[in-house]
């Protein structure tokens, strides 16, 4: 029976070397031609034009814009997928970089080329190595996950079928490049999402007795809605109420006969996202009677929170250790939504957090100036063709 090489980390960083610079010229392209959620063609063709030069069977289409890479091994054994996402944001670029977006308004500024061309890495590595693999590797390169839609999309397809375990990764410009973030337990949070709409009477703003007025009833509301954290919510776990747009009148003379607000609900555990729904119900009730005021809530649950399971989060840290040596940390959770939650909740698995920032920046996700130290796509590639390797050895 073929066996996994004794010499399989120096074979990982001969393969990850050789394919680094390509690495970043395609991270590049797909930088300077972002494309939003649902809108990935081009960077799905780049995606699907690598596989086939490296010669991995793969499927485009899967999720609208998802493309989906098959690397078998050469004896039976179980399914491991790897996921990175492809999509950009709405941000216009202000890095200066020769390679910055060519597009008006969009920008790869939460690293998701980073991630793609991470994970074509990984197939290539791994390619090489399927003759010594027991089991398959699925490569998911998705699409959308900033809408939050691209992962149900894709499994809706079936793309997790016969899927036995999952890995993922997302770059961390809080995280020095060379090392890597561990997680336990819920890695991000649910992403819930409410509308209130206060119904009142206009009036006339000389004559507030004459009139309701939803907006005073909408300021009371705001600041009983914060009383969920601090005192529904059991101290020990993670969970923000927040208001983030509200919409009531015209004119300043004028009470208007409606205010809407607009929020959201982060959460890490089941018993405070409860908490919250009932806790934002109950509070709009004592507003509407106190106030005589009507209220209508919507609330939406969306992502659940991204559990990272602990026997792939060990094997991870493990391969880490045995490919690179000791760089993995643990690290804080995070109230950020990831739809690679929707895979995780199907089966056991883990997402790595590799470091990606550049020395004298302090640079954030989501930000017009980001940029990630390109050095990270090598780091990821070893950190995970190393883990699947294990995994199937």
């Amino acid at each position: 029976m073929t066996q996994i090489p004794n010499d399989l980390r120096a074979a990982i960083d001969a393969a990850t070397a050789a394919i680094e610079p390509r690495l970043i010229a395609l991270r590049r392209d797909i930088h300077a031609h972002p494309e939003l959620a649902f809108e990935e063609v081009r960077t799905a063709g780049v995606v699907a034009a690598e596989l086939s030069r490296l010669g991995i069977e793969h499927r485009a289409g899967i999720g609208r814009t998802g493309v989906v890479g098959t690397i078998r091994g050469a004896r039976p054994g179980p399914i491991l997928a790897i996921r990175a996402d492809m999509d950009a944001l709405p941000i216009q670029e202000q890095t200066g970089l020769a390679y910055a977006s060519t597009i008006d308004g969009k920008m790869h500024a939460c690293g998701h080329d980073i991630h793609t061309t991470t994970l074509l890495g990984v197939g290539a590595v791994l390619q090489q190595l399927s003759g010594q693999l027991a089991g398959t590797v699925r490569l998911i390169f998705q699409p959308a996950e900033e809408a939050i839609g691209g992962a149900r999309e894709m499994i809706a397809e079936g793309v997790m079928e016969g899927v036995d375990m999952a890995l993922s990764l997302h770059n961390r410009p809080e995280i020095a490049v060379g090392r890597y973030g561990i997680v336990h337990g819920p890695a991000t949070a649910a992403t819930d999402e409410f509308d209130i709409v206060l119904h009142g009477k206009s009036g006339h703003g000389a004559r507030p007795y004459a009139a309701i007025d939803p907006i005073v009833a909408a300021a009371q509301l705001i600041g009983q809605l914060q009383t969920i954290v601090s005192r529904d919510v059991r101290a020990l776990d993670a969970c923000v109420v927040t208001v983030g747009a509200i919409h009531a009148g015209q004119a300043r003379n004028v009470i208007p006969d409606r205010c809407e607000l607009n929020g959201t609900v982060r959460s890490r555990q089941e018993a405070a996202r409860d908490a919250a729904e009932s806790g934002i119900k109950r509070i709009c009730e004592g507003i509407a009677a106190g106030l005589r005021v009507r209220c209508d809530v919507s609330y939406r649950r969306g992502m659940p929170a991204l559990m990272n399971d602990e026997a792939m989060l060990q094997r991870t840290v493990a391969a880490i250790r045995a490919q690179l040596g000791d760089v993995a940390d643990e690290f804080e959770p995070s109230l950020g939504g990831e739809d690679f939650a929707l895979m995780a909740a199907m089966v056991p698995a883990f997402r790595l957090l590799v470091g990606s920032s550049q020395p004298g920046r302090t640079d954030k996700v989501h930000n017009a100036h980001y940029q990630p130290d390109e050095r990270c796509i090598g780091y990821g590639v070893r950190a995970l063709a190393r883990t699947a390797a294990d995994i199937l050895a």
